[in-house]
């Protein structure tokens, strides 16, 4: 934390490059190798000039500052905006490293963000979502909680967590005066409800929000040669996937993702379901069924009348999953009725692009994509989901301690416990996480 930290902030390869300089020496580093002194330059300010080397000029550029502790770390820093050139930014850095600078280790500006106290855990980890952010579900969901909308819920949760957890401490301290009562169990118990109830609801929203994270997974299947390959083609916009008459020409799992309205959605081309005595496509049978388990949404494709024993044992392999009936070839057949019990039914031809607009309206609506308002959040963090749950553990504790007349001090550290499961998230004082975990990579 005392030593001056440099990196290139921007992918090398563009026309222009910016090299981050932060802490205390930052200024005046800077200083040795810029055409102005730095060191007691205003805060938001820039300054256009050049980077020299002795006697040669390296490159004319701007250079923006900012002042502790009004920056990105908390401390001193500035950004040197250069010409793109591989030579300029890495003579640049070497200049600087020269001077008393080393380089930044990844994610060492967001740690330094979080040490100074300019963002909590939870922020930190969200500046890695926003940068690897696809598209704008998994954007807006990373804008939310690196604007600390998840960082004030909880800490909502844990004002009420210790204001309970303080009365029933002070009953401790007056312990002698068994009659003594400071907090009303059954006011106690009904905050406790409320309490668990919104950590619930975060802890359910995890499947959703790695979902949307991931990619949303959906299955095509059906028998062979009914268009699933062609399907996929079509979706993809791209020969992702090989199309032939010949029976059984998918023998694996195929996936890509496209995005529908700024969801992503990952698509799994599966083996054509049937009766085969080839052991590798056998193989691709069984991994056809692995696939409905683990998607989300699973896309029947037919291009005939299935049979009852068909509609049957596919309602077996899906289960309560979201089921859309997509009749192919169109082109080939006429408008028949077709006898199907799973809604809704979308038909299409996979080789000419008709009604794919309306398959990608019918597999947006499947997903089921909640409308978030300010106040809402989805919790996308694996970290974040296994300190809710913990935390719904302890609140559970206390709630059913109530319930027996479970004595004050058991119920204050199920309490306890769940105040520091929820400080992990964002990492609170009273939570146990160290500095080698704020790494952001």
């Amino acid at each position: 934390m005392n030593e001056t930290i440099c990196a290139l902030a921007t992918a090398p390869g563009g026309a222009l490059g910016i090299i981050r300089i932060s802490g205390a020496q930052a200024l005046e580093i800077l200083s040795h190798i810029f055409s102005k002194n730095l060191t007691n330059a205003q805060a938001n300010t820039i300054h256009y000039g050049h980077i020299k080397d002795s006697k040669d000029i390296v490159d004319e550029v701007v250079v923006s500052i900012f002042r502790a502790p009004h920056s990105y770390t908390g401390e001193d820093c500035a950004e040197v905006s250069c010409h793109g050139s591989r030579y300029i930014l890495n003579k640049v850095l070497e200049l600087l490293i020269q001077h008393g600078c080393r380089m930044a280790l990844p994610g060492e500006y967001t740690q330094r963000a979080y040490l100074n106290g300019k963002m909590d855990l939870s922020q930190a980890e969200a500046v890695a979502d926003l940068i690897a952010s696809t598209n704008k579900a998994t954007h807006d969901m990373a804008m939310s909680q690196l604007r600390g909308h998840f960082s004030s819920l909880l800490t909502q949760l844990r004002e009420q967590l210790l204001k309970l957890t303080s009365l029933l401490e002070l009953e401790l301290d007056f312990s002698d005066h068994e009659d003594l009562e400071f907090a009303d169990r059954t006011e106690l118990s009904t905050i406790a409800n409320k309490i668990n109830k919104h950590i619930t609801q975060l802890a359910h929203s995890f499947e959703m929000g790695n979902a949307l994270k991931q990619g949303i997974p959906v299955a095509i299947v059906g028998k062979t040669n009914v268009g699933k390959s062609t399907l996929l083609n079509r979706l993809l916009k791209d020969d992702r996937a090989i199309v032939s008459d010949v029976h059984g020409t998918t023998r694996d799992t195929i996936e890509d993702t496209i995005d529908i309205k700024g969801i992503t959605f990952r698509f799994i081309d599966t083996a054509g379901i049937r009766q085969t005595t080839d052991q590798v496509e056998q193989i691709g049978i069984e991994r056809t069924f692995q696939a409905i388990q683990k998607a989300r949404i699973v896309l029947w494709l037919i291009d005939q009348q299935p049979s009852m024993k068909e509609i049957n044992e596919l309602s077996k392999q899906t289960g309560n999953k979201k089921l859309i009936t997509v009749i192919n070839k169109t082109d080939k057949t006429d408008n028949k009725c077709y006898n199907l019990l799973s809604q809704p039914i979308v038909a299409i031809s996979a080789k000419f692009g008709t009604g794919i607009d309306e398959l990608e309206q019918a597999i947006y609506d499947a997903a089921d994509i909640p409308t978030l308002s300010d106040s809402d959040f989805i919790v996308t963090n694996a970290r974040h989901y296994d300190a809710l749950t913990r935390s719904h553990d302890c609140i559970q504790r206390v709630i059913d301690g109530l319930q027996i007349q479970l004595s004050g001090d058991l119920l204050s550290e199920n309490l306890r416990q769940a105040l520091d499961t929820l400080a992990e998230i964002t990492g609170g004082l009273r939570g146990k996480i160290g500095c080698n975990s704020l790494i952001i990579r």
